[in-house]
Parts: structure tokens; sequence; C-alpha cells
């Protein structure tokens, strides 16, 4: 599943293309994706002028002076900017003409979602699914401090706790890995064990891995493309992800394998304690 930093690279792929340009016309070649498309979509985009882009989580936000048009990308979702007139293919449910120009949204599992958010039902923020993420783990109101004061009942195991996405949203699986080596923090460890100094640790590995994925291109293990057709390459920086038995790049001990609320977890004993 596209994570934060493959939302991010789409939404700055995307926005040159999208921001300050009128909607001309609207294409829903489908009922809809993971959920119905919103039946008066195009009646409330034509003529309409893209104010900005935003992103919440792995939500992507396409903002009006009216409203938001709310896209997740699903498990194998990607958007593309192409020329008008190209055909679309078996899998390209949703189109977003602008001028000369649509933004195309492709999703062969169709678990991906393109929602409407009126401005006159309130703040974006308190749109049901984006009212209950935590913190941006890019903006400066994430902090080791808010990491900590918000885990000390917390029992669960911290990869799970990063994964939950209520204290800090958009760390994925493959993130929460990479970053959990790089500060030396066993997965298994319970959230509220671990002390302020190794959240500060933590804080710092998940900027550095996530800003790092960002400039990379995001990861392509399976589906992933960027807006412009090419694929990430931040796989080939991985410390631990998909790297069973492999020798660590620290202390070349292999790195081991085990699941963790259905997911896979990848890490070194001897680097992560």
């Amino acid at each position: 599943m596209p994570e934060l930093p493959e939302v991010e690279v789409t939404r700055r792929g995307v926005a040159p293309h999208l921001e300050g340009r009128k909607v001309t016309a609207v294409v829903m070649r489908h009922t809809g994706l993971r959920w119905p498309f919103p039946v008066d979509l195009e009646v409330r985009l034509a003529g309409r002028v893209v104010r900005s882009t935003g992103r919440r989580g792995k939500y992507l936000l396409i903002n009006f002076d009216h409203g938001t048009l709310i896209v997740h990308l699903g498990m194998s979702g990607h958007l593309r900017i192409l020329p008008l007139g190209i055909t679309p293919q078996k899998h390209d449910h949703f189109d977003l003409v602008v001028g000369k120009q649509v933004m195309r949204m492709t999703d062969p599992r169709r678990f991906g979602a393109v929602l409407w958010h009126d401005a006159a039902d309130g703040d974006i923020e308190e749109h049901i699914l984006l009212r209950g993420l935590g913190l941006e783990p890019l903006e400066d109101k994430f902090s080791a401090k808010e990491l900590h004061r918000q885990t000390r009942n917390r029992s669960a195991p911290i990869k799970q706790v990063l994964l939950a996405g209520d204290i800090v949203v958009g760390v994925g699986n493959i993130y929460a890995s990479e970053s959990l080596f790089k500060a030396g923090i066993n997965p298994k460890t319970a959230a509220g064990k671990i002390s302020l100094p190794r959240y500060e640790k933590l804080e710092a590995a998940i900027r550095e891995t996530l800003a790092a994925a960002i400039e990379q291109g995001g990861s392509s293990l399976r589906d992933f493309i960027a807006v412009n057709g090419q694929s990430g390459y931040f796989q080939q920086s991985y410390f631990v992800y998909n790297r069973t038995g492999q020798d660590c790049r620290i202390c070349a001990t292999p790195i081991r394998q085990i699941k963790q609320g259905q997911r896979s977890t990848f890490y070194c004993v001897i680097c992560q304690r």
C-alpha cells in the first residue's frame, strides 16, 4: 500500500498541473471504488478552480473554494497527468480534466477512494476519515515529548502503536520498520516502556526516513509509480524491510522477520534492543 512518502510524491507531482487551474470536466467510469463516487461530483467541480493541494496522512487533498476532493490510492492506485485524448484502459476509473490535461486515477484492485467534503460541512479536519488521525510526522507539532506523553499507558508494541495512526499518522509498515532500526529500538518493545531519550532518537529517525523516501521518489515494491510514470528507488536503501535472512548492514547479523498484527516486521536482534 502506498504510504506517506508515496502520497507526498504524488501530491508534488500533480500540484503544478492542478493548482490555480480550472476543472473543465470530471469522468467517472464506474459507480465508485472502495466507496461510491459522489453522484453530483461533475456538477460540483466543473468550472471551479483548484486553489491548492495538500495531504493528511495517506489522503491527498485537492482544495477548492467550496470544498475538498479527497483521494486515497488504496492498495494499488496511482495518479498520472496525461494529455487529453489518451484512451483510458481497463483500470482507469476516474479523470479530473484541467484544460488540455487530465489527472487520471488508475486502481486495479479498486480499494482506493475519491470523495467530496463540502465546505458547508465544516473544516476538512472534521471529515470522518481524517478527524481521528494523529500528528503529521514532518510538521513541527510532532515531537519526542508528544510521543512519550501519549504512550505512557500503552502496553502494545511500539511498531503497532506507530501503525495505529492515532498518535502519529502516515508511518506505515515499511517506514516504521526502517525508523525503528535507525533508532535502535526493538519493534516488540512496549510503547509505554520507552524512555524520552529513546523517543528523541525515534522522532529523528522517523523524520529522516520519511524525508529520504520522499527525496528518492518513495518505494516501488509492487504497484506504485509516480505521476511521471517513474518508479521510486528508496527500496534500494532499506536496512531491514524485506531483507529476511540477509546480513544487517551494520553488524552482519541476519535480519529477522516476525508477524505483528498480521503484518510482517523486520529487525536486527543486535542493533535493536
